[in-house]
């Protein structure tokens, strides 16, 4: 079938007795579906009827296309590897070889049979994952489950079981998972350990830790009797997974769905009767098989060590861990700032500013012997963040578009979000990494008191690491200007924090100032939003709360209009950094932007813009 829409592939893994319920999450997904898009359906399979491949393509359509491929020669080849148990075959692994099956496709959507889709699935195929390797939901039963989370930190290795995800529901960036040579590794990964208890789902979450996006708990939500039962608006897809199926019992949280999707089968009939004779010694035996599940965990965590740095988080022996009262503080006062709607202000008391005179600065290092201090402050900024890096005090995690940077010729400015005073050296052992500073040099804009007013080696590196400080006296800010206005003419970056606050570990972007964009408009080069995103690692700083994993997220760039006044085009330029920034903090963190400013001071603002 040709079509020009765009096409999402979604792969689905069965054997002959699970067509029915495969037709199910079918009839489900084409219910739901945007007609946007060409949808091409992957049944990996083997032992399928031909009957049943006949009934499963009464669903084709010209935008949903269906193609079984039988992978009984493929699975030969590695058979005697593929560890199976209870109800799970040899076909739950075939999710796994997928990257590598499929070369064509960069993303593709993986889901197991026992669901159904009340979402639109285009929805689910759009989110973006950057480099990591899938997207996914933390499994809900773990949460359930305090054997399950001692297991999966224990045995699997992830460092907090609110991270093990569920493989039923698996957003899979093809392209990624190609480069980390993921079937490889799995291959090894399987002769050399055996999980007996949720197998290809604990290679997987073993195998792709750090590299996860974590997603809305909606896209794979489980018919736990000890969860509450959601609304219909907080449903995309549902899971039946475990013994919690409505084919086999009464009375499962959400049954109404799945009979919705298969009356509209033509296996209708089929799945009826399966359930009409489902003995209770079959359900009795699932009921064991879950329990023995649950002691397979006991026992495989009891033979483990715990040296693990997560034990810290320990829930059998906590070890207390005080919290700075200085950084709670902190803490209260961003939250009161915000409930105030003062985002512009430092929470941290900022120390007293000595004005920056004009004869006191020289913006770009002429004298040989400032160059030499710039070399030497250079250098040791260098080891400075070796050192960070080196003691989990500056962790990033993952570097997204960093292309985006590397088309720029010219010059450029930089915005980023403000939160922690290492955030720039982040971005600058970014630069490092990928030789950018070999081409370009990177200009920091500081605070006047950050340059007049630290002592030592911070001092130093304020003074000479390519800062540009600003200035509270005018004829410094002239000077100011027309460094920024050379550096920018000779193709280097000029990193600007637009929300002109720093409130530490902060994650929702702040409102943005004017500077930077005036300064773009008017020396006519683009800016490049650059926003950091924060997950908690395992690492507890000495104040007591975790070492913050960066994500660093450098997106499009955004060109001045040329047809609009500098005045206008700075502004322009904001609002579109601004929605940058709010999809990007929307789409990592799966929450909407909201702040929460009291009405009282929102309206306060109102009156005083008026006035």
């Amino acid at each position: 079938m040709e079509n020009n829409k765009t096409v999402i592939p979604i792969f689905f893994t069965v054997d002959d007795n699970y067509t029915p319920f495969l037709a199910v999450v079918l009839s489900s997904i084409i219910d739901n579906c945007s007609k946007d898009y060409h949808y091409v359906i992957k049944v990996l399979s083997t032992n399928v009827s031909e009957e049943n491949k006949k009934k499963i393509k009464t669903f084709e359509s010209e935008d949903f296309e269906i193609e079984f491929v039988d992978l009984n020669e493929y699975v030969n080849t590695i058979k005697e590897k593929l560890y199976t148990r209870d109800y799970y075959t040899s076909t739950t692994y075939f999710r796994l070889f997928i990257p590598e099956l499929y070369p064509q496709y960069d993303k593709a959507i993986y889901l197991d049979s026992d669901m159904v889709v009340i979402g639109d699935i285009s929805i689910l195929y759009n989110k973006r994952l950057g480099k990591n390797l899938i997207g996914a939901v933390p499994d809900q039963s773990v949460y359930a489950t305090p054997e399950f989370q001692e297991y999966v930190e224990k045995v699997v290795g992830v460092d907090s079981y609110k991270n093990y995800f569920n493989a039923g529901m698996l957003l899979m960036n093809l392209e990624e998972l190609r480069n980390f040579k993921f079937q490889e590794k799995f291959l090894y990964l399987l002769s050399t350990v055996k999980y007996t208890v949720a197998q290809d789902q604990d290679y997987l979450n073993r195998l792709t830790k750090g590299r996860v996006k974590l997603l809305d708990d909606s896209w794979n939500v489980m018919p736990l009797p000890s969860l509450e039962k959601r609304s219909e608006r907080d449903l995309n897809i549902i899971h039946y997974n475990h013994t919690f199926k409505p084919w086999h019992s009464d009375k499962i949280i959400y049954e109404e769905y799945f009979w919705k999707y298969a009356e509209q089968t033509n296996f209708y009939e089929d799945i009826k009767k399966i359930k009409e004779t489902y003995s209770d010694d079959q359900k009795y035996s699932d009921s064991k098989v879950f329990n023995q599940l649950v002691k397979t965990c006991e026992q495989e965590s009891s033979c483990v060590g715990d040296d693990r740095r997560s034990r810290l988080l320990s829930r059998n022996n906590p070890v207390t861990v005080n919290k700075d009262p200085e950084r709670v503080k902190i803490l209260q006062r961003i939250e009161k700032m915000e409930e105030e709607g003062i985002f512009d202000v430092d929470a941290e008391d900022d120390p007293p500013t000595i004005p920056l005179e004009p004869e006191d600065i020289e913006y770009i290092n002429k004298h040989y012997f400032n160059r030499f201090k710039r070399i030497l402050a250079n250098s040791i900024g260098k080891r400075y963040i070796k050192s960070l890096i080196k003691h989990d005090l500056l962790i990033i995690k993952n570097v997204n578009g960093i292309e985006n940077l590397k088309k720029i010729k010219g010059g450029a400015i930089l915005t980023c979000n403000h939160f922690n005073p290492f955030d720039s050296l982040a971005i600058e052992k970014v630069f490092l990494d990928h030789h950018i500073l070999w081409f370009k040099k990177l200009y920091k804009v500081i605070r006047e008191g950050n340059y007049t007013n630290s002592p030592g080696m911070y001092g130093f590196l304020f003074k000479n690491c390519d800062t540009l400080p600003l200035s509270s006296n005018m004829e410094t800010m002239v000077k100011f200007m027309k460094a920024v206005e050379t550096i920018l003419k000779k193709g280097d970056y000029i990193l600007i924090y637009p929300e002109q606050s720093l409130w530490w570990n902060y994650k929702k972007p702040k409102p943005l100032k004017p500077g930077a964009f005036k300064i773009a408009a008017k020396n006519n080069v683009p800016i490049i939003p650059i926003f950091i995103t924060m997950n908690d690692s395992t690492k507890i700083g000495k104040d007591g709360f975790p070492v913050q994993e960066y994500t660093i997220n450098f997106k499009e760039p955004i060109y001045p209009d040329q047809n609009i006044s500098v005045k206008e085009r700075a502004e322009k330029m904001r609002l579109e950094n601004a929605e940058v920034w709010k999809n990007v903090y929307e789409d990592f963190y799966n929450v909407p932007l909201r702040y929460n400013t009291k009405e009282e001071f929102i309206d306060n603002k109102k009156e005083k813009s008026k006035e």
